[in-house]
């Protein structure tokens, strides 16, 4: 069985090396490898580092950019019999990952599947606490909702083939194409917790608000009943803001987090109050500001 390594890639060279590294150094006694990049205008030394490590590369204009459109592009350009997607700044905590991740699909207990993921030592203390909420430790093979990230990702490629990813989203292709998967077509979503990737943000707080703004606008496409008041901003800021206190507080370690945690949970809630109340049609300069935010 081969599966394909797809990489969404913008200057993404800091990680990149590490990366592929790690996906060089997979066990291939039950799965051959392919590395697909798919490239949106990197002006860093990204594409000579994918050509280094033997990817194929192929390119979508930044105007063109949307996730759900790069990963159609990179699906289309793939091989294998599995579609792994990995966020250009993840990197495999062990050698088993790919095995790990594509079993559930191989196995047929699942048409879709996604690992966990954790922080490293720069995470921000409070996006260690959402890293533990929505990756625990305990695998769900299959799971009952459709909650799915393609950070960490695995797809059937017969099942993209039948349904594509939405182009249009600003953010959560994996939400939504798991949700046509379950509601429409009776497949099944699977945790595989034993599938673990370093996630690692350097984000601006301008750049996390951003990054829950589109998300938010994006869920209002799976989940249009959701809507946050302007008293759900005020209640989830406090709320989170007081559970990170507790948990920092029995780590020892408050005194160096508290203003991390604050503007991180306030940029968190806001972006998504914001997004949930944007319904507009993205104009060029706002869509490159969620995109390519500087």
């Amino acid at each position: 069985m081969l599966a394909s390594i797809i990489i969404r890639t913008y200057n993404e060279e800091k990680y990149l090396p590490e990366l592929l590294g790690m996906v060089k150094k997979q066990d291939r006694d039950k799965v051959d490898i392919e590395i697909v990049v798919v490239d949106s205008g990197s002006t860093d030394s990204t594409l000579e580092i994918a050509e280094s490590f033997d990817a194929h590369v192929v390119h979508i204009k930044s105007s063109e950019f949307t996730f759900g459109r790069s990963l159609n592009v990179g699906c289309d350009a793939a091989n294998g019999d599995f579609l792994v997607f990995i966020s250009g700044h993840c990197i495999p905590v062990s050698n088993d990952w790919v095995y790990t991740l594509t079993k559930p699909l191989a196995d047929g207990r699942a048409a879709y599947s996604y690992g966990k993921q954790v922080g490293v030592d720069k995470t921000k203390y409070s996006e260690h606490q959402v890293f533990k909420k929505f990756y625990p430790d305990m695998s769900k093979i299959p799971q009952d909702d459709y909650f799915c990230n393609n950070a960490n990702a695995a797809l059937l490629k017969s099942t993209w083939c039948d349904i594509k990813f939405n182009e249009e989203l600003t953010g959560l292709e994996d939400m939504y194409l798991a949700k046509q998967l379950t509601e429409n077509h009776n497949e099944k979503i699977s945790y595989v917790s034993e599938a673990p990737v370093f996630h690692i943000h350097e984000e601006t707080w301008y750049q996390i608000k951003l990054r829950y703004e589109r998300e938010a606008i994006a869920l209002q496409k799976i989940m249009p009943n959701v809507h946050v008041s302007i008293y759900d901003f005020i209640r989830y800021f406090s709320k989170s803001v007081w559970l990170d206190f507790l948990e920092a507080s029995k780590e020892r370690v408050l005194h160096k987090n508290i203003v991390g945690i604050i503007l991180f949970r306030y940029m968190q809630f806001w972006g998504t109050y914001k997004g949930n109340h944007d319904l507009r049609k993205l104009s060029t300069s706002m869509k490159e500001a969620y995109f390519y935010p500087k």
